[in-house]
């Protein structure tokens, strides 16, 4: 995933919705409880660790019972101190106090996912380590990891996680993508084993693939916990011995039994957090709510069509409908590369205006770059006295709406209907089009060559490409 182009916008919830999810993890509401339970006679080890006696009230406290209460107890006092909630108050000693984070707990919503987010990095450090019978096993005569013996590279290990939490974080936000669906586990370990390019994966690849998904169903189980996801794990009989006889008759077209991993609100939160203190472009709906009309414009340009929607109508919430419209109309304008993109985007916004917006429209009827947008936008509305637009208006207002779906879509099936339509109603379209004076209007004929299947009329799209560039060179 490159980080210097920007990610899909994800919609996110309210910081007070996701506020009280964080709280609500198990994670993180167990390390509070412990945090507040530390006193005076709580002792922990060298590491910051409580000590082994007594994990049994910390798992008491806590409620919990079995054979793994005291593993989850001490996970749980791992989080309250690395997230600051407990703090080391004597190393010597080995006696805590309360944190300065416990008292964010009960603060404000930002406060309470900055604690949260702490919890995180913690579970995801947690979830890229192999189990610890493995490590201890692995402890040479003087105390280090021998990290070869268990096959394990923490810095790979943690790149792998990294990019497997990013498909999914893509898979999600996209708006061809899952959305609040699951994902396979199959298909998501696929999407960082097998190439772009590669047809029918090798018996390799898939191998791969299989192992991958073995190691995300530990890790998975590791992250749910802390509200980063909700995983339905492998089922376990598809990991039973090929000699053991399966309890019941096994589904192999039930994909659920691979494993399903959703993302959830909370983790959609995080994730973007994580990328963006990355480096990445990771766009949230709304981040252009309270900016201008020209960031608004230029910053949808690459969101899809929902999320673009979406965008405005929170711009257009906080705005006066005409003041809006003139503001909107006055940033469409320009002879740049993104202007056809920014008009159409325009165009989608004003779509969303009433009719208290018709006195900015009529203004610009007139004007050489807006009068084309103006005139549908009036005529849609049955507005009267709308003058008819030139011959040349209308070429030019093609050439623009087609430059805008090519930004917008590329070589889509859409814009290949599009060109293919505007051929056949004009015979003599090729012909005129050439002369358009709009700086896109080569490469605007150039793709029609590309995308039309008629070979004759993509030759004289080309023919009118060729004139055009002639035409803008002298």
């Amino acid at each position: 995933m490159s980080d210097s182009s920007p990610l899909p916008p994800v919609r996110l919830h309210s910081e007070a919705e996701l506020a009280r999810a964080a709280l609500s993890t198990p994670l993180l509401s167990r390390a509070a409880r412990l945090a507040r339970w530390a006193g005076p006679a709580t002792r922990v080890d060298a590491g910051g660790s409580l000590i082994e006696e007594q994990l049994p009230a910390a798992a008491e406290q806590l409620g919990l019972t079995g054979d793994d209460a005291a593993a989850y107890a001490a996970e749980a006092w791992r989080v309250a101190l690395d997230s600051g909630l407990v703090e080391i108050a004597d190393e010597e000693a080995g006696t805590v106090r309360a944190g300065e984070a416990l008292g964010l707990l009960t603060g404000s919503p930002h406060e309470v996912l900055t604690v949260w987010l702490a919890a995180l990095e913690t579970v995801l450090a947690d979830a890229s380590v192999p189990d610890l019978d493995d490590l201890m096993d692995a402890l040479d005569e003087g105390g280090e990891i021998d990290f070869s013996s268990v096959d394990w590279d923490p810095e790979a290990e943690a790149e792998f996680l990294d990019g497997v939490l990013g498909n999914l974080y893509l898979l999600t936000v996209s708006e061809d993508g899952a959305g609040d669906g699951p994902v396979p586990l199959p298909a998501l370990a696929a999407s960082v084993i097998v190439p772009d390019d590669m047809g029918d994966p090798t018996d390799d690849v898939l191998e791969q693939v299989s192992d991958a998904m073995m190691r995300l169903d530990d890790q998975f189980r590791t992250l749910e916990p802390v509200g980063l996801v909700e995983y339905e794990p492998v089922d376990e009989a598809l990991m039973a011995d090929a000699d053991e006889e399966p309890a019941a008759p096994l589904d192999e077209t039930d994909v659920s039994r691979y494993g399903m991993v959703r993302l959830t609100p909370l983790g959609a939160y995080g994730l973007r957090a994580r990328l963006l203190e990355a480096g990445f472009d990771a766009p949230a709906v709304g981040d252009l709510a309270d900016k201008g009309a020209d960031a608004l414009l230029d910053g949808t340009a690459g969101f899809g069509p929902a999320a673009a929607r979406a965008e405005i109508e929170q711009w257009l919430a906080r705005q006066e409908p005409l003041a809006a419209a003139r503001e909107l109309l006055a940033a469409a304008r320009g002879a740049d590369a993104g202007a056809p993109l920014r008009r159409l985007r325009c165009q989608q916004a004003l779509s969303l205006v009433g009719a208290e917006a018709e006195p900015a429209l009529r203004e610009v009827l007139d004007d050489p770059e807006l009068g084309g947008l103006a005139r549908v936008w009036l005529s849609e509305r049955g507005a009267g006295e709308v003058p008819a637009p030139s011959q040349e208006l209308v070429f030019w207002l093609t050439i623009d709406t087609v430059a805008a779906q090519l930004a917008a879509e590329g070589n889509s099936e859409e814009l290949q209907a599009l060109v293919e339509g505007l051929a056949e109603q004009h015979s003599g379209f090729f012909a005129a089009a050439w002369r358009v004076e709009h700086p896109a209007t080569a490469d605007v004929l150039e793709a029609m060559g590309r995308l039309h299947p008629d070979k004759k009329v993509a030759k004289e799209a080309r023919k009118a490409a060729f004139k055009a560039r002639s035409q803008q060179a002298g």
